[in-house]
Order: C-alpha cells, then sequence, then structure tokens
C-alpha cells in the first residue's frame, strides 16, 4: 500500500514536469513566429515560455524545474538542430533565471493573488527585471564564446534578449496568476461592460499598432478602464492583447514601427510593452489593495456595531442608520 502511494505521487510528479516541459515547448514555438536577428543572434521581443515557467513554479513549487530544463532543451534543439556543450550552458541559464526570480519572489514574500501594491512592484522588479539577467547573459556570453557574435555587439543582443525575457513575465504571468483564480461567471457580473471593453480592447489595439498616425498611446485608456473596473482580471488580457498586437506589427514593420531599423523597433517595443504591462500591473494592483482596505474598514464598523449592540442595545441602530436599514430590509 504504501508502495503504490509512493509510485502514485512520483507518476503526479513526472506528469508535471512532462506537462510543463509541453507547456515551454508549445510557448516557445509560438514566440519564434515573431522573432528578429540581431547582429546575426535570433531574438524574440516578446518570450512566453519565462512567463510559463516563473507561473509554474509560483504553482506547484522548485519540484519541476525539470520540466522547465527539459522544455528549453527541446526549444533549443529545434532551433539550432543539434545539442552542444554551448546548448547545455543555454539551458542552465534558461532554468536558473525563473528558479532565481522565484526565489526572490518568496524572499519578499509575494502572493499570487496580486493584490497588493508591493507584490506588484516585486513581481516587476524582482521577478522579471532582476530574475532575466541570468538568462541573458548566459544566452549572450555564449554566444561570443562561441565566435556567433561579436564582442562589440554584446550589450545589443543583451539588451534585446534581457528584454524578450523580461515581457514575457510581464506579460504572460500576470494572466496565468489570473486563470488560475477563475471561476464560472454569474448571472449578475457585468456582462455588458466586459464586453464593451473586448470590442474596444481589439479595436483600440488594431488602431494602435497598425495606424501610420503613430496612435500608440491609444491603449492606455484602456488598460485604466480595464483595471478600474475589472482589476488584474481586465487589465492582465488587455495587456496581452496590445504586447502580441504591437510585436505583430513590430516584425512586420507597419503601422507606427515602418521605416524603422530592427534595432529602433525592438527599443519601441521594449518601452510600449514595459509601459503597458506597469501600467495594467501596478494600477490593477492599486485598486486591489484600496478595495481591501476598505472591505476591512466595513468589517470593521460592522465589529464595533456589534460590540455595541452588546454592550447597550440599541444604540447602534441610531450610530449606524444604514445598518439600522439593513436589518430591517432583511438584509
Amino acid at each position: 500500500m504504501i508502495r503504490s502511494e509512493e509510485n502514485r505521487r512520483r507518476a503526479v510528479a513526472l506528469l508535471r514536469i512532462l506537462a510543463v516541459a509541453a507547456a515551454y515547448y508549445a510557448a516557445g514555438g509560438l514566440g519564434l513566429l515573431r522573432q528578429v536577428s540581431v547582429h546575426g543572434a535570433v531574438v524574440t521581443p516578446l518570450w512566453p515560455p519565462t512567463g510559463i515557467a516563473l507561473s509554474c513554479l509560483l504553482h506547484m513549487g522548485l519540484s519541476i524545474w525539470p520540466g522547465i530544463a527539459l522544455g528549453s532543451l527541446l526549444v533549443i534543439a529545434t532551433l539550432s538542430g543539434s545539442v552542444t556543450a554551448s546548448t547545455a550552458a543555454v539551458v542552465a541559464g534558461n532554468t536558473l533565471a525563473p528558479v532565481c526570480a522565484y526565489l526572490l519572489l518568496r524572499w519578499a514574500g509575494f502572493r499570487t493573488d496580486l493584490d497588493r501594491l508591493r507584490d506588484g512592484v516585486a513581481l516587476v522588479f524582482l521577478g522579471a527585471m532582476a530574475g532575466m539577467a541570468v538568462s541573458a547573459t548566459t544566452g549572450t556570453a555564449m554566444l561570443v564564446l562561441d565566435d556567433k557574435l561579436p564582442a562589440s555587439g554584446f550589450w545589443s543582443v543583451w539588451a534585446a534578449w534581457w528584454a524578450g525575457d523580461v515581457m514575457g513575465v510581464l506579460v504572460v504571468t500576470p494572466v496565468l496568476l489570473v486563470l488560475r483564480r477563475a471561476r464560472m461567471p454569474r448571472a449578475t457580473d457585468r456582462w455588458a461592460e466586459a464586453g464593451a471593453l473586448l470590442v474596444v480592447a481589439v479595436a483600440g489595439s488594431l488602431l494602435a499598432t497598425r495606424s501610420s498616425l503613430s496612435m500608440l498611446y491609444l491603449v492606455f485608456p484602456i488598460l485604466i478602464w480595464a483595471a478600474l473596473r475589472f482589476r488584474l482580471a481586465g487589465s492582465a488580457p488587455c495587456a496581452l492583447l496590445a504586447s502580441v498586437l504591437a510585436v505583430v506589427a513590430g516584425t512586420d514593420r507597419v503601422g507606427p514601427f515602418a521605416g524603422h531599423s530592427i534595432i529602433e523597433v525592438m527599443v519601441n517595443l521594449t518601452i510600449l510593452n514595459g509601459a503597458v504591462a506597469l501600467t495594467a500591473l501596478l494600477l490593477a494592483a492599486v485598486v486591489a489593495e484600496q478595495q481591501n482596505v476598505r472591505r476591512r474598514i466595513e468589517r470593521a464598523c460592522e465589529e464595533l456595531a456589534d460590540v455595541v449592540d452588546h454592550l447597550a442595545p440599541g444604540r447602534s441602530a441610531a450610530a449606524w442608520p444604514s445598518r439600522a436599514r439593513d436589518e430591517r430590509e432583511g438584509r
């Protein structure tokens, strides 16, 4: 009986690792659809596997790191067609980056609900910017050591690699954290407003990223609307939509990205996607934090009213007219 239970746990752990590897590989295939070349090195403006990896670590813990390594190995082997010593180093960097990000977030007391401003700040600066420096440094250094990249191009490729990994965390991880808490919608939900937000987000993002009139700023009122009314559940998908459409437009050199060099496109995409992710993430966290404070104050008022009722029956009805009205209406 004990042995069968152990075998079952091992089978579940193996299935989790394989599922993480499959998710990483699939996300890598999507990211490589919009790859660009900087000094001969293949980079992407948005690398979804980093967001997948960090989300899996936050959900399941460090035990699934072999799945990240396996998924990274499959992506690199598919891209290069061979496995070498430098491949192992890049795989190690791609695995260590989300692991370091996870450990930094745990050290900072990060909560996956993202309902505090400090959680949003931690994800931005520790999970994304600090953690992803590991993979960018390792990958770019191996390109230089293998003579695939001149030393003069180190920082350009490093910045592009780092920006793609950072965007993967900032754009993909919040969406996956929201999906983990997803529930069946209720009839009382704001269906009309959610539908209107969806239509406006799609139309506005397409116009902003495809128009030659440089109207990229149009996405920010949409993000503010989504964050104020739907918090992270609304702002995270809108940020993902805007970032993906911007990457597609940038790699196609259309709209506001037409006529620019690949370096200029990468810089513009990094600034835009970074601003979009920061706006969506931090504003939603501030709104959630304020709503939580309000709920705590309301609970404290209710507890105080109960104390007054206990000490002087009937006094709380005069002190809190709304409470007396609710009691009369049977709420």
